[in-house]
């Protein structure tokens, strides 16, 4: 979720994988895929770094790359080594 600011000056937080498009005139708009309208503070480049910025942390988050991630869910289990199901083919070389 991103967190964008209503006219007012309410916070509140959007799915940004739901915005279809971002309209700016001249106030900032998310049309999500529903057809819902959210009028924002933020302009639409701000918006569109946002979205970039979650995705890059969402990304970051799967190849364990993300250090706020990696400080919430503490250091990751090193994976054993996989044996192959058949040694005696990995011997004779598949054969």
């Amino acid at each position: 979720m991103i967190v964008v600011t209503r006219l007012n000056g309410s916070g509140f937080a959007v799915n940004p994988d739901l915005v279809e498009r971002i309209q700016e005139t001249p106030d900032t708009t998310l049309i999500m895929v529903d057809g819902a309208k959210y009028i924002v503070r933020e302009s639409m480049a701000e918006v569109i770094d946002l979205i970039a910025a979650y995705r890059a942390r969402i990304v970051g988050m799967a190849y364990g790359t993300d250090a706020a991630a990696r400080a919430a869910t503490g250091p990751q289990p090193t994976l054993a080594a996989v044996a192959p199901i058949h040694p005696q083919h990995a011997q004779d070389g598949g054969r």
